[in-house]
């Protein structure tokens, strides 16, 4: 064994053990590459900490603090509460109803913050202890909560495309509009399952159009942000990170006053929190950016590369099939964004073998990683779920196994059929991914 495969090694044991010892992920990484650079490489150490600066050194990040302000205010002012209740109207009259509740509110408030970690947090505060009251088993509704709040991660103003694009060099817009058609199907088919296999719960009456026009007048004005955000970032007029700031200023200037008054004087309290969940991803990038930095001057991309390319050769669907396997696994012990920065330059080449759309891998990769945030033996975001619901993260795993099969069909779907992904930007920006003006007339050409 050469030694870049000894250093390879040594910096994955210790970020994995640091990791399982309690040692924060941004920690544990960067541990592990200054041990590799001072033990292996001639690389100075400011030349890593100068990696760090790099990774995060991007304009595109600037969305980031905004989208979470707008979903901390959005959940402390309790506005979230009136989109809960749009939902419940809607969809609350069915076979477990507070089931199907819960994945429209994260399709909901998904379009809002764009963080999965804000949406748990909201949905578990207000639906768990009425899914508790009907009789939901805990550990499913923690199960669902979790893998409903993933949807944040799909649909437009999704962090981890943000952190893709800026990274990847792909057009976030792209990825914003692509993403939104396999989040709607996570989110429909959470509610099938729930329908035929999910808890009963308490059959309600359905709400009349009088009860529906009353939430939907009540939650007409937070339902605009998303709309705001995707139509001004998809249209060209503004970037994602002016979208963000243009997201807070409509809920300070128009929702606040208009529906929770009193919460201006809890807003430096605010600003503080987004700061500092800010802090959480950007750190991790930094470190995470290095640390794939080493791994490329290691040659890891080509060692893995080959790897897949002996088993798959430049067949595009077998190609898809192991990123997402590899991604899964990562997700289960990274958080998203800093999984993307390690792993950009191995997905970057093997998109070239398979001559795969930036785009289509880039949602594929957004969706593998979301997955494994729900999955043994880690599962950070189904950890913090069955938390909140006071249940033993072995119980919500149990529950959660058979909604794997959701993920599965849409995985499947996304890489059998590119265009799934690839439809609404092809429709609304076609700029976005890779189409060109029509010189012999009106439209555009789009790439196959």
């Amino acid at each position: 064994m050469d030694t870049n495969s000894v250093a390879i090694i040594v910096m994955v044991v210790t970020f994995l053990y640091l990791g399982y010892q309690g040692v924060p992920v941004a920690f544990a990484l960067i541990a592990g590459a200054l041990l590799t650079t001072a033990f292996f490489t001639k690389i100075s150490l400011p030349s890593i900490v100068g990696q760090m600066f790099n990774g995060i050194n991007q304009l595109e990040f600037l969305a980031i603090p905004f989208f979470l302000l707008a979903g901390d205010m959005m959940t402390q002012a309790n506005i979230t509460a009136r989109l809960i209740r749009f939902a419940q109207v809607m969809v609350g009259h069915l076979r477990s109803g507070l089931a199907h509740v819960v994945s429209v509110s994260s399709m909901l408030f998904a379009g809002i913050s764009g963080s999965m970690t804000a949406d748990v947090a909201a949905i578990s505060t207000v639906v768990m202890p009425h899914m508790e009251e009907e009789g939901y088993d805990p550990a499913f509704s923690a199960a669902l909560v979790a893998s409903a709040s993933t949807i944040a991660a799909m649909v437009p103003p999704s962090i981890m495309a943000i952190v893709y694009g800026a990274v990847g060099n792909v057009s976030i817009a792209g990825l914003f509009l692509g993403g939104a058609t396999p989040g709607l199907m996570v989110g429909i088919g959470l509610m099938v399952y729930s329908y035929f296999f999910g808890p009963p719960g308490l059959r309600k009456r359905r709400a009349s159009f009088g009860e529906m026009a009353g939430a939907l007048r009540l939650a007409l004005l937070p339902l605009m942000i998303p709309i705001i955000i995707v139509g001004g970032v998809a249209s060209g007029v503004f970037t994602p990170a002016e979208a963000g700031m243009i997201a807070v200023v409509y809920i300070i200037v128009v929702l606040l006053p208009l529906m929770a008054r009193g919460h201006f004087r809890k807003l430096p309290r605010d600003f503080m929190e987004a700061a500092v969940l800010y802090s959480l991803p950007m750190s991790a990038v930094a470190s995470a950016s290095a640390v794939g930095w080493l791994l490329a001057y290691l040659g890891a991309p080509d060692i893995v590369h080959r790897w897949i390319e002996a088993v798959s050769g430049d067949n595009r669907v077998v190609i898809m099939y192991l990123m997402v396997v590899v991604l899964t696994i990562a997700g289960d012990f990274l958080d998203g964004v800093p999984a993307i920065a390690i792993f950009m330059p191995i997905i970057i080449s093997l998109s070239q073998l398979g001559h795969i759309h930036p785009v289509h891998m880039g949602v594929l990769i957004i969706v593998s990683l979301a997955f494994g945030l729900i999955t043994p033996p880690y599962g950070l975001i189904l950890l913090l779920s069955s938390t909140l619901a006071g249940v033993s993260f072995a119980r919500a795993l149990r529950q959660a196994v058979p909604l794997y099969g959701v993920y599965f069909l849409v995985i499947s779907v996304i890489i059998f059929f590119p265009d799934v992904v690839l439809w609404l930007p092809r429709l609304i920006l076609p700029q976005s991914v890779g189409c060109f003006p029509n010189p012999n007339g009106a439209g555009f050409i789009c790439p196959p």
